[in-house]
Parts: structure tokens; sequence; C-alpha cells
């Protein structure tokens, strides 16, 4: 499979909402939403697993409707955040202080893209 990067530098070829979505695979789907369900004190619903990744224009999964970096990126028309001019802007330095591991795939694309 393509290894998708969101925006803001999360693999969405590596999520599991992501994957069952690919494989159509309901009981994947099954298993997202009691997940999530748990680690995420809301209930999911199966019916909701499905996302072809951020950076696409079609299914996108609850926050990634509403994502602010989504929103950004979008609007500049750039591949992923790493392509930005205004990379290092406040939105994805604050989302990466929950998410170091995002921070890490940006830089290394941006390492990729100065050689």
């Amino acid at each position: 499979m393509e290894k998708i990067v969101a925006y803001c530098g999360l693999v969405c070829s590596d999520c599991i909402a992501f994957i069952a979505t690919h494989e159509n695979d309901d009981a994947k789907r099954k298993e997202v939403s009691a997940i999530w369900t748990k680690e995420y004190g809301r209930v999911f619903k199966p019916e909701e697993i499905n996302c072809d990744g951020c950076v696409k224009d079609w299914k996108h999964f609850g926050y990634c409707n509403i994502c602010e970096i989504r929103k950004c990126g979008t609007s500049k028309g750039v591949t992923n955040c790493a392509h930005c001019d205004s990379y290092g802007c406040e939105k994805i330095m604050r989302f990466f202080t929950v998410a170091p591991k995002a921070k890490e795939t940006l830089e290394h694309i941006r390492q990729e893209l100065c050689k």
C-alpha cells in the first residue's frame, strides 16, 4: 500500500480506520470502534469508521472534517506541511506537542526535499 502522510505528519495509511476502510472490512471497523470508544471516552459506531486519508477529497473520519491544519494545507495546495513555506507555524508546532512522531515524519520529508 502507498504511504499516505497527512498534512500534519500523521501517517494515514498506518491508521486502523484507514486500513479498515481500504480493506472494506466490517469486522475491523467494529474492532476500531470498540478500541476508540474505550480510548477516547465517547461512542464510535462501526459505520462511522470510514476514512480515505487526510489529503484525499473523499471520506474523512470525525476530527479530520474540521481540522485547522488540514484546512490550511488544503487552502495552500501543499502535499503536507513539510512542503509549506510557513513550516513551523504556530498551528503545527502546537500539534507536535501531542504528536511528536508527526514532527519526525515531516522533518524527514523536509530533509528529503533539501537533497
